[in-house]
């Protein structure tokens, strides 16, 4: 990829599998359909959302969302307090989300409150932290799944079932859980993978997969995990010496 890519190859080709797209590295993982709103303060994010502003109402208003594997999420700061080019020192994560642009707040002092919904998984195949002030990359679209699975509509029942199981676990209102939780096997797969008490990395190795039936396979697991964890937590005493010790600062 050319380090000199002029800004309007950030829009993304739609007549091909790949895309350059710019990319907000978070400390956590988007998945497809799932809301995200974002509070943008940061001068090359904020650049960032005027330039999709800007786009013409055809164009899609999007960005790649990816989580951080290492590194910091705020940009490094030069002499004034002025953010320096490119963004901080971050390792990030193979896969990620893009995540289309729905509301958008301007505030007084100049910063957003933006609401974005998922859109669709992306492969990155390289990073570029200088044509632009945020960072872009170059994109390869993942395939989704179509049509009827009867493997992964069994296996939805069943993630269905053991995800009410362990929302009965961490929910002490038993009307918290009444909820309807949505039938298409992807889209349960992605909510499920949102919304259950993971860890980024398992959160990122469940985005990565791009079979509905093995993503389901693999939270049956993890909501297996979690919930022998939490019985296993409760059935265990609390010392009374601890109930009375005073709280720490953190």
């Amino acid at each position: 990829m050319s380090r000199d890519t002029p800004r309007s190859a950030e829009r993304t080709r739609l007549d091909g599998v790949t895309a350059r797209l710019p990319v907000f590295p978070l400390g956590t993982v988007l998945f497809p359909g799932l809301v995200l709103p974002l509070h943008i303060f940061e001068e090359r994010y904020r650049a960032l959302v005027r330039h999709l502003v800007a786009l013409p109402e055809d164009a899609p208003r999007e960005f790649g969302v990816v989580a951080i594997q290492a590194g910091w999420e705020v940009a490094p700061t030069g002499p004034g307090g002025r953010p320096l080019p490119g963004g901080g020192d971050v390792t990030l994560h193979e896969v990620g989300c893009t995540a289309e642009l729905r509301q958008v707040t301007e505030l007084a002092d100049g910063g957003f409150d933006i609401v974005t919904v998922g859109r669709r998984r992306f492969r990155i195949a390289e990073v570029d932290r200088r044509s632009a002030p945020y960072l872009t990359a170059e994109v390869e679209w993942l395939p989704e799944p179509g049509g009827t699975d009867e493997t992964a509509e069994l296996l939805a029942a069943r993630v269905i079932s053991v995800f009410r199981q362990y929302l009965g676990l961490i929910r002490p209102d038993p009307q918290d859980i009444t909820e309807q939780l949505p039938e298409d096997p992807t889209v349960l797969s992605h909510l499920v993978a949102a919304t259950a008490a993971l860890t980024v990395d398992d959160r990122q190795r469940l985005l990565a997969i791009d079979d509905t039936a093995a993503r389901l396979r693999a939270e049956l697991r993890l909501l297996n995990r979690e919930a022998a964890l939490l019985r296993q937590v409760r059935a265990v005493p609390v010392p009374l010496a601890e109930l009375a010790s005073p709280p720490t600062p953190n």
